[in-house]
């Protein structure tokens, strides 16, 4: 148990320039600090977001008169905010609000027990062995996170045959500077997008996966880097569902895809479950459709909907149900994806978040912006204690 001493909030900016939450915890003797990113394509069954300033004139106000000197541990801290809050989705204090205090407790609590984040989330889930996530680099930014970009929402480098993630992320540095000569050789522009990849108006979807088969083998990495897509079928103002199961099985021959990220609508069950069916060899993967709800990826295992599932903590509000959310996908043998979200803070903890609950990946962008490169460093930080 941690007697909480101290609770303030302030609002920050996120890396697309819109206002957040900081949030600072004190205990006895420890302190944490953490900071909540935000999405752009963002589901209907993810925990609601309060406006920032709002949620810090909450959590300075009615928050920190409930919580000073009462001692928690992490499950009856969260239990303790979700009562407060009263409401099924967080709109009250905010799904954003109730992560800030959730997480800094949890750095606090790592602090007073003189043990690394990642070692405090894998005891808090029973995890007593510890491994790297492989990393999902987004280079072609499009959909929410790039005005004028391709339909699908991310093109991503999942760099399988390379082992160290120094080694990984500078794999992944080489592509994206052979997919910049390429883009230039036709006559596309550079700019990035939210997550900083690069997002060209390109003819299509598939020139889009051409332009990385090409960018792989230029650098010198065929073979070693495989290709993953988030469709975001949610967030697509006009999505054919028969059009795109056909493009589906055609792109997983033609291509080295081993996950396709919400291929349908977020409560298009059946569609999932058709593609999930098919003799296609590659990871359905759930987010919008699981919104790191342990219920939810539960009736998805009913279904047999998915095989994979991304683990966003913001979607669902607190630490302890993002464990619960990893116990119930690894419950399945299924593959846990950490993911940061396109408005993104300099904090690190997914990187934690990843490495202490076991998830297999890490989606945290592309290599390019210092939000992203701060989250492929703390797994840096991370490896030599591994070894």
């Amino acid at each position: 148990m941690h007697k909480i001493e101290s609770l303030s909030a302030r609002t920050i900016a996120d890396s697309r320039g819109n206002a957040t939450i900081e949030v600072t915890l004190g205990t006895a003797n420890g302190k944490g600090v953490a900071s909540v990113p935000s999405g752009a394509s963002v589901g209907a069954h993810e925990a609601r977001v309060v406006e920032p300033a709002m949620a810090v004139a909450q959590i300075n106000t009615e928050v920190s008169m409930a919580l000073s000197g009462k001692e928690f541990d992490q499950k009856s801290l969260d239990e303790f905010l979700i009562k407060l809050d009263g409401t099924p989705d967080r709109r009250r204090l905010g799904g954003n609000a109730i992560l800030g205090i959730s997480l800094a407790f949890a750095r606090a609590a790592a602090a007073e027990q003189k043990v690394e984040l990642y070692k405090y989330f894998g005891n808090l889930a029973g995890n007593t062995t510890f491994a790297l996530p492989m990393p999902m680099f987004n280079v072609l930014n499009g959909g929410k996170h790039a005005k004028g970009g391709i339909a699908i929402q991310e093109c991503m480098l999942v760099p399988v045959g390379v082992d160290v993630v120094g080694a990984q992320v500078q794999a992944a540095r080489d592509c994206v500077a052979a997919l910049k000569v390429l883009l230039e050789k036709n006559g596309y522009g550079t700019e990035m997008g939210d997550e900083g990849g690069y997002a060209p108006a390109l003819t299509g979807n598939d020139e889009a996966l051409d332009l990385l088969v090409s960018a792989i083998s230029a650098a010198g990495y065929a073979g070693e880097i495989k290709l993953a897509i988030d469709v975001a079928a949610s967030s697509m103002p006009a999505f054919d569902k028969e059009t795109m199961s056909k493009w589906y099985a055609d792109i997983v021959k033609k291509y080295p895809l081993i996950s396709i990220e919400d291929p349908f609508t977020e409560d298009d069950w059946e569609s999932f479950a058709v593609l999930r069916a098919s003799a296609l060899d590659v990871l359905v993967v759930g987010d919008d459709l699981t919104a790191t709800n342990a219920g939810r990826i539960t009736l998805a295992a009913q279904k047999n909907a998915i095989n994979a599932v991304i683990i966003k903590p913001n979607q669902v509000g607190t630490v302890s149900e993002t464990i619960d959310a990893v116990a119930a996908v690894r419950a399945q043998g299924w593959k846990a994806i950490a993911s940061h979200r396109s408005g993104e803070t300099l904090d690190t903890w997914i990187a934690d978040v990843a490495v202490g609950l076991g998830c297999g990946y890490i989606k945290a962008g592309a290599p390019t912006k210092p939000e992203r490169t701060a989250k492929y460093n703390r797994l840096m930080e991370i490896e030599p204690a591994l070894s």
